[in-house]
């Protein structure tokens, strides 16, 4: 076995996806339920109003837009790093750092419910202060714009490279199908494994999806953000999911399908190979009829939803 195998952010990969019809009624669903549908295609912006803030220089937290899933980061330039934490209703602390150079858009995706956010300063190497906490009670919009909306971790903008791709492979019209055959029949023909990357990536590391086009070369990391960003600037609910597969360190990506709903573990790449469990399957099928295809899914482990 290559021995690209064995690392993740030190090397091996799971991507994983399937994708019902794309919608092209031009309605925004009203069910929370229920992924809002747009048309034409529509790529969103984070917006930081500065309505409704948390914190104070130099670390301020702009929280106008919770009900659709994020918050916004703007630190000053410092010579240390800013550290967010969230412990959400789902119970599952996430991290979040920013040195201050750009706004840094958080997710949260935990659902609806209370969400505890502290806030820290570095002030060298691993030791941080507290700069302040709040607790917010929090009800999404839509319970899945956390997984349509870009972020630190799946960063994309309308002007992306990766965006204009994806919305320019096929017709408004598209199924589901077609888009992720598309971006995965593109990304297994242009991307390939970097394995001295897998070995050297530093702890900290975010994936920039347009590099990532342009060198035509990534780590797990990097092939689960940048088709997480290709899908969701095509109005299609993506979670990048970072865990473990047994042992091993992996990132992969699960979709909504709107007729049957979340689907794990569809696509999977090893660090050497991609294998397409139903290369065929119609998003009409029956949700029993796909995990037969997928397995149970107890091999994998996830840690975070981002």
């Amino acid at each position: 076995m290559r021995r690209a195998a064995f690392f993740c952010l030190t090397g091996l990969v799971f991507l994983t996806m399937f994708l019902s019809g794309c919608q092209t009624s031009s309605r925004q669903s009203a069910d929370p339920d229920e992924p809002t549908v747009y048309s034409p295609l529509k790529v969103l912006v984070p917006s930081a109003d500065g309505t409704e803030t948390l914190g104070y220089s130099p670390l301020v937290l702009d929280i106008s837009n919770v009900s659709q899933g994020y918050m916004v980061a703007q630190a000053e330039p410092s010579e240390g790093k800013f550290h967010i934490q969230i412990l959400g209703p789902d119970q599952v602390t996430y991290s979040y750092f920013t040195d201050g150079d750009t706004e840094a858009v958080i997710p949260l995706t935990g659902g609806d419910g209370e969400y505890t956010i502290t806030a820290y300063q570095q002030i060298s190497g691993d030791q941080y202060a507290a700069l302040f906490a709040q607790v917010l009670d929090i009800k999404l919009d839509n319970i899945f714009l956390p997984f349509l909306y870009p972020n630190q971790y799946v960063d994309f903008t309308p002007d992306s490279e990766a965006c204009k791709l994806a919305q320019s492979m096929l017709p408004e019209d598209a199924t589901d199908l077609d888009g992720v055959d598309a971006i995965y029949t593109y990304v297994i023909g242009n991307i390939t494994y970097d394995e001295t990357k897998a070995m050297t990536v530093e702890n900290g590391y975010l994936p920039d999806v347009d590099k990532t086009l342009e060198t035509g070369t990534g780590i797990c990391f990097d092939y689960a953000a940048l088709m997480a960003a290709m899908l969701r600037s095509r109005d299609i609910p993506c979670k990048l999911q970072i865990g473990y597969s047994n042992e091993i360190k992996h990132a992969w990506i699960d979709v909504y399908i709107r007729s049957i709903g979340w689907v794990d573990q569809a696509i999977a790449f090893d660090g050497k190979d991609w294998t397409r469990m139903d290369p065929t399957f119609k998003s009409t099928s029956d949700g029993d009829e796909i995990q037969e295809y997928i397995g149970d899914g107890t091999n994998y482990t996830v840690q975070f939803s981002r």
